[in-house]
């Protein structure tokens, strides 16, 4: 599925759209190149699910707990500043990722073989003043709603 946003008002839609799309898919992994809006997408992914916290980057955390007004967890992760997949492993990555919470992962890249296999990618293109969005699930059996370019 392709998304695309040309003002910063259509991250509200996007938003609705990508949690429509996700289902029942708790792992969400944001791609994208410094600049190109992950923080800025994940903060109104949180506010269309409820946060109750204010949402900002883990970049020297590493790891933000959110809680909704339901009372779920969301955690967010950014790996921009690890070096090495064994950092990520002995901040328990894997245990937030199995934990049936919604995990919000920026810089994936760095953490290829602690992904869990079901998991929804978004890709975000800034291309012509205009955010492309790109959504993949990715399942243990298939690869389904690829988009393509």
């Amino acid at each position: 599925m392709e998304l695309i946003a040309s003002h910063l008002s259509d991250l509200v839609l996007i938003a609705r759209q990508i949690i429509d799309f996700a289902g029942d898919y708790k792992i969400w992994i944001i791609k994208g190149d410094l600049g190109a809006g992950k923080t800025t997408l994940i903060k109104y992914l949180c506010d269309e699910m409820d946060v109750v916290d204010s949402v900002s980057s883990p970049t020297f955390s590493l790891i933000n707990e959110y809680q909704t007004a339901k009372g779920e967890t969301i955690y967010h992760f950014d790996f921009y500043r690890i070096e090495t997949e064994k950092e990520a492993e002995n901040l328990g990555s894997e245990e937030y990722f199995y934990s049936g919470e919604f995990c919000f992962v920026e810089w994936p890249e760095k953490i290829p073989n602690l992904i869990p296999e079901q998991y929804l990618e978004i890709s975000i293109n800034f291309i012509s003043n205009k955010r492309k969005f790109y959504l993949t699930r990715y399942g243990s059996e298939d690869i389904r709603d690829r988009a393509v370019d």
